[in-house]
C-alpha cells in the first residue's frame, strides 16, 4: 500500500498547489459540462416542444382507438348478419378478426390511460403512442382484410334471397325478445319519478322506430332482390344497423327497468345498514381521545344528514337515494380508517358492498348511455370503469370487491361528465 504522507514529504508547498490547481480547474469545468448536459437533457425530454410532441402523438393514438372501437362495434353488425348464412356460427375469419380487435382495443384503453397519467415523461409518452398506434393499424388491416373475405365469400355462396330471408327473420327474432316496451316504461313510471330513468325515457319510442326503419330497408332490400341488375346489400346493412339500434334501445329499458326495480326493491335495506354503520361509529367514538373524536363526530353527523336526506327521496328516487348512501358509507368508512380493527373493516365491507355494486351498476348504465359517439377520454374512463365492476364481482376479498366497486363509480361518473361536456362543445 502506498502511504500518501510519505509520498508528499519534501514535496514543496508551491510545487504541490501549481499542480493541484490546474487539475483542480480541469475537472470542475468538466463536472460542470457533465452537469449542463443532464440539465440540457432533462429539460430536452420534459421542455414544451417535447410535451407539445407527446401531446400530439397522444391524440394521433386516441383518434385510432377511438376508430379502433367503431370498427370493432361495426363487426359485430357484420357477424351478426353473416352467421346465420354460415349455419348460426359467425365464419371463422370474422371470428378472429374480433378477438383481435377486443384485445387490442382493451389493452390500448389500459395502456393509454397508464400513458396519460401524471408523472409520465413526454419521450415515454411518444413510445407508447407509437407503439399502440402500430398494434391498432394492424388491427385495423386484420379487421379489413376479414370483412372484404367475408363479402367475396357471401358474393358468392349466399343469393339476395337467402340474405333477404335472413333479415327478416333477425327482424322477426328482435321483435320476440323486446316484447312489449311501453310495459316495461309504464311499469317505471308507476314505481318512479322520470328523473330516475330519463336516459331511458324514450328509449321504448326509440325501439319501436328503429325496427320500423328497419322494415322499410328490408323491404327495399327485398325489391332490390328480385332485380339482377341491383344490389341489396346497402340496404340489408341499413336493416342491420337499424336492428342494433332497435336492440340498443331495447336493452337500456329493460336494465334501466331492472336497475331501477332492484333499487326499489332494496332501498330499505340499504337505510338500515346505513342506520346500523352509523350506530357502531357512533360506538367507535366513544372509544376514542379527544384528539380524534372530534372528527369523527362531525362524520357522523354529515353521515345522519345524509341519510335523512336519502330517506326522504327514497320512495320515488330508489336509485338516486341508493347512491347517496353508498357515498355517505364511503365518506365514513374513510372518517373511520384508522380507528376500525381489521374483523370491523370486513364487516363494514361486507355490508356495504351489495350497496355499492348497485350504485356502480347503475353509473355504469347511465354512462353506457351517453357514451356512444363519444372521444377517446369517455371511452377509457368507460372502460376503467367496466373493469372496476368486474374486479369488484369476481374477488372474494370483500374490501378489495368495495374499493373496485367504489373505483367503478367515480369512473362511470367521469366518463357520463366528459362525455356530455364534449357533446356541448360541438
Amino acid at each position: 500500500m502506498f502511504d500518501l504522507e510519505e509520498i508528499l514529504d519534501g514535496v514543496p508547498v508551491d510545487l504541490l498547489l501549481a499542480w493541484l490547481i490546474p487539475a483542480a480547474i480541469v475537472f470542475g469545468a468538466a463536472a460542470v459540462v457533465v452537469i449542463g448536459i443532464v440539465v440540457v437533457v432533462r429539460v430536452a425530454r420534459r421542455g414544451r416542444r417535447a410535451q407539445a410532441k407527446a401531446v400530439h402523438a397522444l391524440e394521433q393514438l386516441g383518434s385510432r382507438l377511438v376508430a379502433l372501437d367503431d370498427a370493432a362495434a361495426e363487426l359485430e353488425l357484420e357477424i351478426g348478419m353473416s352467421s346465420a348464412l354460415y349455419d348460426g356460427r359467425p365464419p371463422a375469419s370474422l371470428r378472429r378478426a374480433r378477438l383481435t380487435a377486443q384485445h387490442t382495443r382493451n389493452d390500448a384503453f389500459a395502456a393509454y390511460r397508464d400513458a396519460t397519467a401524471d408523472g409520465v415523461l413526454p419521450a415515454e409518452q411518444r413510445r407508447e403512442a407509437k407503439r399502440l398506434t402500430s398494434a391498432i393499424d394492424q388491427a385495423m388491416d386484420v379487421i379489413g382484410r376479414a370483412r372484404a373475405d367475408n363479402a367475396e365469400w357471401i358474393a358468392e355462396h349466399a343469393s339476395a334471397d337467402e340474405q333477404v330471408q335472413v333479415a327478416r327473420q333477425r327482424i322477426d327474432d328482435l321483435v320476440t325478445r323486446m316484447g312489449d316496451p311501453a310495459a316495461l316504461r309504464a311499469e317505471l313510471e308507476r314505481i318512479a319519478d322520470e328523473s330516475e330513468w330519463e336516459d331511458a325515457a324514450h328509449a321504448d319510442a326509440d325501439a319501436r322506430a328503429a325496427v320500423d326503419e328497419a322494415e322499410t330497408h328490408w323491404a327495399a332490400a327485398a325489391e332490390q332482390a328480385q332485380d339482377p341488375s341491383q344490389s341489396a346489400r346497402a340496404s340489408l346493412e341499413a336493416c342491420e344497423k337499424a336492428l342494433a339500434r332497435a336492440e340498443q334501445a331495447s336493452q337500456m329499458l329493460e336494465e334501466t327497468h331492472r336497475l331501477v326495480t332492484n333499487a326499489y326493491l332494496a332501498v330499505d335495506d340499504e337505510r338500515k345498514a346505513a342506520a346500523s354503520a352509523i350506530r357502531a361509529a357512533i360506538g367507535t367514538q366513544a372509544t376514542l381521545d379527544a384528539k380524534h373524536a372530534p372528527r369523527l363526530a362531525e362524520a357522523i353527523r354529515v353521515a345522519n344528514a345524509a341519510l335523512e336526506a336519502a330517506e326522504k327521496i327514497a320512495d320515488r328516487r330508489p336509485v338516486t337515494a341508493n347512491e347517496r348512501i353508498a357515498r355517505l358509507r364511503d365518506r365514513l368508512d374513510l372518517a373511520l380508517a384508522d380507528a376500525r380493527t381489521e374483523q370491523q373493516r370486513l364487516r363494514g365491507a361486507r355490508s356495504a358492498l351489495p350497496g355499492s355494486l348497485n350504485a356502480a351498476r347503475s353509473a355504469l348504465s347511465r354512462a353506457e348511455a351517453v357514451v356512444l359517439d363519444a372521444e377517446v377520454d369517455a371511452r377509457v374512463r368507460l372502460d376503467s370503469a367496466r373493469r372496476e365492476l368486474a374486479f369488484a364481482r369476481q374477488s372474494h376479498d370483500p374490501i378489495e370487491a368495495l374499493d373496485a366497486a367504489r373505483r367503478a363509480i367515480r369512473d362511470a361518473e367521469d366518463a357520463a361528465v366528459l362525455a356530455r361536456f364534449r357533446k356541448r362543445r360541438r
